[in-house]
């Protein structure tokens, strides 16, 4: 018996006899010779450790189909859209905000041609490339001035590095916030280099707790909007515009970081009260932080925007360089910021926005819809019912507010959870991947995201439940 390996091992193909195939002919084709030459050597050595075991010998043939299968999924991108079926719509691990398709021409553009990124066309001179931005951001928002970064976190770094580097940072402690990916804001502070002081306590900051603190080595008054999580009951804090009065008093300026960022009133969507950037402004903060891929429905960036005097300030910063958007995120903001000048369009053309205020009796229809596909799919052993569902906005904006939603909870006939994990692991490895939760003995498809229901359709019928029935069951 030992000896059959040896001999199957001996009578595997070459290298060179593999390559003369009609299934290597199509990889070199494709892919070039060197990587094919590579796919074919992984190949063999797959077979060689199945020989060692007694398996047969594959034939050339195979090895080459092995391979060309090999590079077909080595070529598959790494970043893939999926089916955002999770219930949230600002999704942190699948890119929070879509982009408007105004957006995607003006990036577009700035990819395909020459453009004016810092150029002044008037002069002929060198320009500003916060230009493309500031005019728009200032009326939106009714700022002095506005610089644009990366992303919120790098606004918030490059505010205190500019006016605290080395100085006192004043901070309540019910707003030290933790973001995604364990990134705290402590830690930004003490990486920015400025000296944090923490007053008041978890659940409760008075004024007179700001008044003690502020001297002459404090560098900024920083308020957080506790946008991802909220404090209720015995609570106090001070408003925006308090604070303010006696950081001008004090001659201390006052930075608002606003986290997710919003420069309308959503309460006309039907969502929940959250507090606009002009809002932060008119209330007095010298500077206001916001993101731009939350709830602006725009590409990641970081907002700073308030006094010309600080803005130039922290433009002048060396950090400001290595902070700066790139061409083809400023054309997106700019295209973004632009649709908010028609407002009456805006829930229309602005993805983000369109898919909050979705009405529930439209998804609700969309579920009814696509139960019965569904359930033809999955085969008898899976029930397949429409749902009411609570949406969620994500990223950190409006914790507590969810929105009404329907959806489709898929559920095995014999409970087990075990089946339910092995139907979520064949949704997500369809071309397209679709993305649910596991919730309440059932896996749940909120279809407050599904806008392409002819795709996802199309998407369903790739999905086989012959040779995983068994693994579900």
């Amino acid at each position: 018996m030992t000896g059959l390996p040896a001999r199957g091992l001996r009578d595997l193909p070459s290298v060179d006899q593999v390559l003369k195939t009609p299934f290597a002919a199509v990889a070199v084709e494709r892919f070039g010779q060197q990587s094919t030459t590579r796919a074919v050597r992984d190949a063999l050595e797959q077979a060689r450790a199945a020989c060692r075991t007694g398996t047969a010998v594959p034939e050339p043939s195979d090895l080459a189909a092995n391979a060309l299968v090999r590079l077909k999924a080595a070529e598959r991108p790494s970043l893939r859209p999926v089916f955002n079926l999770t219930g949230t719509v600002l999704h942190t691990n699948l890119g929070r905000a879509l982009i408007a398709g105004e957006a995607l021409e003006a990036m577009r553009t700035a990819m395909r041609d020459a453009v004016t990124l810092e150029f002044d066309i008037g002069t002929g001179r060198r320009g500003e490339r916060d230009d493309h931005l500031r005019a728009l951001i200032c009326d939106l928002s009714g700022a002095e001035d506005a610089t644009i970064v990366n992303n919120n976190a790098a606004a918030v770094l490059l505010v205190l590095n500019t006016l605290s580097l080395g100085r006192e940072a004043i901070v309540s402690r019910g707003e030290l916030i933790e973001i995604g990916g364990s990134f705290r804001m402590p830690d930004i502070m003490v990486r920015a280099g400025a000296k944090l002081v923490e007053v008041g306590t978890t659940n409760r900051t008075h004024l007179r707790d700001y008044l003690s603190a502020i001297g002459p080595t404090t560098g900024v008054v920083l308020k957080v909007h506790t946008s991802n999580y909220r404090i209720e009951g015995f609570t106090a804090e001070v408003p925006a515009r308090k604070l303010s009065a006696i950081a001008k008093e004090r001659r201390v300026p006052l930075v608002h970081d606003l986290g997710s960022g919003t420069i309308i009133d959503l309460t006309q969507y039907g969502l929940g009260y959250e507090p606009t950037v002009g809002e932060a402004i008119a209330d007095g903060a010298d500077l206001v932080t916001f993101s731009g891929d939350k709830l602006l429905g725009g590409p990641q960036a970081g907002f700073i925007v308030g006094r010309k005097d600080l803005v130039a300030e922290i433009n002048r910063n060396p950090m400001k360089r290595a902070l700066r958007l790139d061409k083809l995120r400023l054309a997106a903001l700019e295209a973004t910021l632009r649709l908010y000048r028609n407002p009456d369009r805006l829930a229309e053309r602005l993805p983000t926005l369109r898919l909050l205020a979705r009405p529930a009796v439209d998804i609700a229809a969309q579920a009814l819809r696509l139960a019965p596909a569904l359930c033809n799919i999955l085969g008898d052993q899976f029930a397949v019912d429409v749902v009411e569902c609570r949406s969620q906005v994500g990223s950190g904006a409006m914790p507590l507010d969810t929105l009404p939603s329907a959806g489709l909870a898929i559920s095995h006939q014999s409970g087990s959870g075990q089946a339910l994990e092995t139907l979520a692991a064949a949704l997500r490895a369809l071309p397209v991947p679709v993305i649910g939760r596991i919730e309440k003995q059932a896996l749940r498809l909120d279809l407050r995201c599904l806008e392409d229901e002819a795709g996802f359709v199309t998407n369903l019928a790739t999905f086989s439940p012959g040779g995983s029935a068994d693994a579900m069951a």
